[in-house]
């Protein structure tokens, strides 16, 4: 059991760093909704499903359900890292618009704008870093009503999926509602839309993006 324990976290700490390290250098430019979240997958979802897999090892169950325990804490992983992105917003924080950090969210928005929008985006995205009227201005563009339908559309996937996990796995009905609220308090959505936003939003003109 000591063997398989630290594999798990050998491999969970492979994952996650090269997780974290994907975070840092991807470019806004060639982000997608399914590279975002195979970033999410590694640094957010491998300690979870390290947690979820090691618990399965030590109650002792059969290596089939190990491997359902795994998976369900990477879905939860990246539920949580979904509420994360959010919360940085909500909260008037904006360290990921200013750290340049390419958000699920954010790909969304890229990957529906249209060409003119796109651009703008992302020269948003590139004055964040040290322009605190950039980072308002992008931070409202990302709470459009209708972008902000989509990104709940997806989250409630993966709300579901984590889920249909639990219903899988099954197991004491005594501690199984513990872990669906845990889902779904991760699948929240605090993020308030902005109906000031119209979809698919034109350029500024004159917006300024120098430093502030």
């Amino acid at each position: 059991m000591r063997d398989e324990l630290l594999t798990e976290i050998v491999n969970s700490w492979v994952v996650a760093a090269d997780g974290q390290l994907e975070d840092i250098r991807a470019a806004a430019a060639d982000a997608t909704r399914g590279s975002v979240i195979e970033t999410y997958r590694g640094k957010s979802g491998a300690p979870f499903g390290m947690i979820t897999a090691m618990a399965a090892i030590l109650s002792g169950t059969e290596r089939a359900r190990v491997g359902l325990w795994r998976e369900f804490g990477y879905v939860f992983g990246i539920l949580w890292q979904l509420f994360n992105d959010q919360e940085d917003i909500f909260s008037g924080r904006d360290e990921d618009l200013r750290n340049g950090t390419v958000t699920y969210l954010l790909a969304c928005a890229l990957e529906d704008a249209a060409t003119g929008s796109r651009r703008h985006l992302l020269d948003l995205c590139a004055a964040g870093r040290r322009s605190a009227h950039a980072r308002a201005e992008l931070a409202r563009l990302l709470r459009a009503p209708g972008l902000l339908a989509r990104y709940r559309a997806d989250i409630d996937g993966y709300r579901a999926e984590a889920h249909r996990i639990l219903g899988v796995l099954g197991g004491d009905e005594a501690h199984l509602p513990v872990l669906r609220q845990l889902v779904d308090h991760a699948a929240r959505m605090p993020l308030p839309s902005d109906p000031g936003v119209e979809p698919g939003p034109a350029p500024t003109p004159g917006l300024d993006l120098g430093v502030a």
